[in-house]
């Protein structure tokens, strides 16, 4: 082999080699029982038709690639917006190993987390005795001040109650009686990790808020002025969340970060492991009960949980993910009424350099067409965006959308004059948006990284925004919320654009004659 100690190729070469190049055509020839070229050319060739994109709408049995996670995703990220909090989930070892692996390939930071490590036998028998092993090591070994238990499958499928089991560990002596263990039901097979966020979510603050907690006494609700804010299952938390409290301390803002993972997924190397790292504290989380208000970044994701802030006398406001110039008013007009406090000079500064960096740069965005895929509340958000720049979201996709989203969406489309032929397309998932792309073609998508594929098959350039991003590194510390974080995504967007000018005009004495140093 080409590979040796002393020269080490790098796998983008290596596969190059002659023998890795032959070693695949012997594979191919002899294994994968391929079908002839020009057959896999005909076929490929079809999936870019009308006729296909109609056969491949009417399916109803079949997801292919969706552009979603499973519930206990959403669980793991609540857990550790929490201080000194430890996941664990009730289930196998591999489905944990997803999980940590997801948040780390994006966060570029170790994701801890544990789980009952089920196999065949609990499967059968359920996973009373996993809970109660598993409960006592993680304490004994990882010290956490809190343990918050979701599910995966297995458990939900032969229905283990994590209530009942909890309980049974403490008598055993698993953890003290007085030690609190948040527990949320997510099953993977249903909803999606939005849905485990706002389950799991639920679950911790129904722990402190109805007096289930142990190290923390819960008082009798006392309204203060204090406001809650939700940021919701997001790949932008450690940007976002940092400019929320910027935010907030400009306009003298009392309030508290239910879910704050901000400091985990961005620690230091200073020679000190942290396995844990900010977080809200298990005393600010009791005594949020007693703010006048809770405030959601993103509607689809907390439902439940803003019903039961509702529930306990809390004035509730909801958000889309807000992206622009107008969604950022519209958020800080909101908390300005709630709060009764001004909207500072130096916000209004921030939002007169966006108008003006938008005013710049219209010509380039003006008139193009975007394909949009991730969660209801981030598509409504860029969509919203886009609108606002003279831009037409032409295709606007969520696997984990609704109806009432795909309803909103088209209320959104028809205020604005460039989201006549927008679209909004609920439930369906990214085999749909290659149809879509093919059919109808537009000249960017935005979306996470899994939308390369796309960006391969049908040659139109990924913008990527979302989670997760894996192939490109530290855009989760920049914000996309406020006017700060709309310059970001207007960046982003603005660069891409750039990118495929040149990258279209790039050969001499032939299309260079729009080769420009000025754009």
């Amino acid at each position: 082999m080409s590979q040796n100690a002393d020269n080490v190729v790098d796998h983008f070469n290596l596969f190059r080699s002659p023998e890795y190049v032959d070693m695949f055509k012997t594979k191919k020839e002899n294994f994968e029982n391929a079908e002839p070229t020009d057959r896999v050319e005909e076929i490929r060739e079809w999936t870019k038709t009308w006729d296909y994109r109609e056969k491949n709408f009417a399916r109803d049995s079949l997801t292919v690639n969706p552009a979603k996670a499973c519930q206990p995703l959403g669980a793991v990220f609540v857990a550790v917006g929490f201080e000194s909090t430890l996941p664990f989930v009730h289930g196998s070892q591999g489905c944990v190993a997803y999980y940590r692996s997801h948040f780390s390939r994006h966060f570029k930071e170790p994701s801890s987390c544990v789980s009952s490590s089920m196999t065949e036998d609990a499967a059968v028998f359920g996973g009373l005795n996993n809970m109660i092993d598993g409960l006592a090591n993680a304490y004994s070994m990882y010290k956490p001040k809190m343990i918050a238990v979701s599910t995966t499958c297995m458990a939900e499928v032969i229905g283990d109650d994590l209530n009942a089991f909890i309980k049974n560990a403490k008598e055993k002596g698993s953890v003290p009686e007085e030690f609190d263990v948040p527990f949320a039901h997510t099953p993977a097979f249903v909803g999606s990790h939005i849905t485990g966020y706002d389950n799991a979510l639920l679950g911790v603050i129904k722990h402190f808020w109805d007096g289930k907690a142990g190290t923390v006494p819960v008082p009798e609700r006392v309204p203060n002025e204090k406001i809650n804010f939700v940021g919701g299952f997001d790949g932008y938390t450690v940007g976002n969340q940092r400019e929320i409290k910027r935010i907030f301390d400009l306009m003298g803002v009392e309030h508290t970060l239910l879910c704050d993972a901000s400091d985990v997924w961005d620690t230091p190397t200073d020679g000190e492991f942290r396995m844990y790292d900010g977080g809200t504290t298990l005393e600010d989380a009791a005594a949020a009960l007693n703010a006048k208000a809770t405030v959601s970044m993103q509607e689809y994701c907390t439902s439940k949980t803003l019903e039961f802030c509702a529930s306990k006398g809390q004035e509730v406001l909801a958000f889309n993910h807000p992206v622009g110039v107008a969604g950022t008013d519209q958020f800080l007009m909101g908390i300005s009424k709630l709060t009764g406090k001004e909207i500072p000079e130096a916000l209004a500064k921030e939002r007169g350099r966006l108008v003006d960096a938008i005013a710049d740069s219209s010509a380039h965005i003006h008139g193009k067409k975007f394909a949009i895929y991730g969660d209801p509340d981030l598509c409504y958000g860029l969509a919203a965006f886009l609108l606002e720049l003279g831009a037409e979201p032409t295709h606007v996709l969520a696997t984990n959308g609704g109806k009432d989203w795909a309803e909103k969406m088209q209320a959104l489309f028809d205020s604005s004059p460039f989201g006549k032929g927008c679209h909004a397309y609920a439930g369906k998932d990214l085999w749909h948006m290659r149809s879509l792309l093919f059919t109808e073609p537009v000249d960017f998508l935005i979306g996470n990284t899994y939308g390369k594929y796309l960006e391969r098959d049908t040659g139109t350039p990924l913008i990527r925004i979302g989670f997760p991003v894996f192939d490109r590194h530290h855009h989760h510390r920049y914000p996309v919320w406020g006017y700060q974080g709309a310059m970001n995504v207007l960046v982003w967007i603005l660069d891409k654009i750039f990118d495929e000018i040149d990258k279209n005009t790039i050969v001499p004495a032939k299309t260079d004659y729009s080769f420009d140093i000025i754009r």
